[in-house]
């Protein structure tokens, strides 16, 4: 077999990125846009020893799952791998993903993970998104979505996943724009001016942000914008977010004020919070409650412990926490993140709750060696990489009752449980995936290590 085949095969399963997996005679081939039942004909685009790469030419036989995706750019903007499988299906699907990465990566012979928690309506569930805005090949200015593993636009106003509102305002900038002949960024030449743009909305509150991310500190006609925006209902914040470095991270660190707060806030359960445009706040608030609680009776609070939450962020699940436990702290290495934190914590009037700034595998050791400050529990919610090992050793070192962990990755958190599960101190109990990703391949989870006796 080589690079351009044309061959057909029968999908039998899904990868770890929802891609449908087939075989030739034993030999597996990795195909995106297909599902288990589907009878495929595919192009070969890498040719490895063990496996291959190939690309969908035509469906041959429906799977029974499949339902018809609601967007019509999910196969060409790649966010969605899995809008085309019926919902049933791909919570089955991401049960058995988190089971099998247990077992493969964490060694448990048999997992305790229970049946995902899903959406009664998996669409309209994301209060975040962030579009680039560019030019097409016609010179076009355009605003979308990155195409998989590219920086090429595909163009789109209105994703299925997001709010309504986000069609309304990518329209009115993109007017903006055009009337005022103001050019988007260009990442080839380092010139124009609009690198993206960040909507966020609080579902509970109904107040909207916008941050224009441009390539500068100043935008012309800014304030003529800002009377047209905030003719939008719910309509709360508009910010500049200051990026001029030659970078794919898409937001810079100075926020230049423009009208309105330079926040919005919302409710999770009866907790409010104050997010900024450099916040990290969960995206699926609907499933964020459920995840959070899951997190807040896994730690089996009884108003006596004192309880450590590693990467805090704004301090969400802190403040849920807090309002059960003796003492509460936070470590994130956000300072914007640790600002709103403490803010979130007056808002509420929670006062048995402190933040610190600085990295958890820093921060954590400092102050269990030197202040010889303890954990009853210690809750984790790391990024997508996983914990740094000085920081599981010094959980270890701690050795709290309870070690409730957090994560939106089940390959690293299998990782991370290996290892605190190694010399026997800790046993996994339990497992609880939450789909707050509907319509692709990402899966959050909490895991309940319980100290050996």
């Amino acid at each position: 077999m080589k690079k351009n085949d044309l061959v057909e095969v029968t999908i039998e399963s899904m990868g770890s990125a929802g891609e449908g997996i087939g075989k030739m005679d034993g030999y597996p081939l990795f195909v995106k846009d297909t599902f288990p039942g589907d009878k495929a004909r595919v192009s070969l685009t890498k040719v490895k020893k063990t496996y291959a790469f190939a690309r969908l030419v035509e469906l041959l036989e429906l799977s029974p799952d499949r339902e018809e995706p609601r967007c019509v750019q999910h196969r060409r903007c790649g966010g969605c791998q899995i809008q085309g499988l019926s919902y049933e299906k791909q919570l089955l699907y991401k049960e058995e993903k988190v089971r099998e990465d247990l077992k493969r990566l964490g060694g448990f012979t048999d997992p305790p993970v229970g049946p995902v928690l899903g959406m009664d309506e998996p669409y309209r569930y994301r209060n975040k998104a962030q579009f680039p805005f560019g030019k097409d090949k016609e010179g076009r200015i355009v605003t979308g979505f990155y195409a998989g593993r590219t920086h090429s636009i595909v163009p789109e106003t209105d994703c299925a996943l997001g709010i309504r509102e986000n069609q309304t305002i990518l329209k009115m900038i993109l007017d903006f724009l055009n009337e005022h002949h103001i050019e988007p960024y260009d990442e080839n030449t380092g010139k124009g001016l609009l690198r993206h743009v960040l909507i966020r909305k609080g579902f509970a509150t109904g107040e909207i942000m916008v941050s224009l991310v441009i390539n500068g500190r100043k935008f012309p006609q800014i304030e003529k914008l800002a009377d047209r925006l905030f003719m939008i209902p719910g309509m709360t914040s508009l910010t500049l977010n200051v990026n001029q470095k030659n970078t794919n991270v898409i937001l810079g660190d100075e926020i230049i004020p423009v009208r309105g707060q330079t926040y919005i806030t919302d409710k999770i359960g009866d907790i409010s919070y104050r997010i900024s445009p450099l916040s990290f706040y969960q995206v699926n608030p609907v499933q964020t409650e459920k995840l959070y609680r899951t997190a807040l009776e896994y730690a089996g609070l009884s108003g006596q412990e004192t309880v450590w939450e590693l990467y805090c962020g704004i301090g969400t699940i802190s403040l849920f926490l807090a309002r059960s436990a003796k003492k509460v702290y936070g470590v994130e290495i956000v300072p914007q993140a640790v600002e709103d934190a403490k803010h979130n914590a007056e808002l509420n009037g929670i006062s048995n709750v402190e933040f610190y700034l600085g990295k958890a595998e820093e921060v954590l050791p400092e102050k269990y060696e030197k202040e010889g400050i303890h954990a009853d529990v210690i809750v984790i919610d790391p990024p997508r990489k996983g914990c740094d090992s000085a920081c599981l050793e010094t959980m270890l070192a701690m050795a709290p009752e309870r070690i409730v962990y957090v994560s939106c990755d089940p390959a690293t958190f299998a990782r991370d449980l290996k290892l605190l599960c190694a010399d026997g101190s800790y046993e996994l109990t339990k497992v609880q995936p939450v789909d707050m990703f509907p319509q692709t391949a990402g899966v959050e989870n909490v895991g309940l290590l319980v100290r050996r006796k």
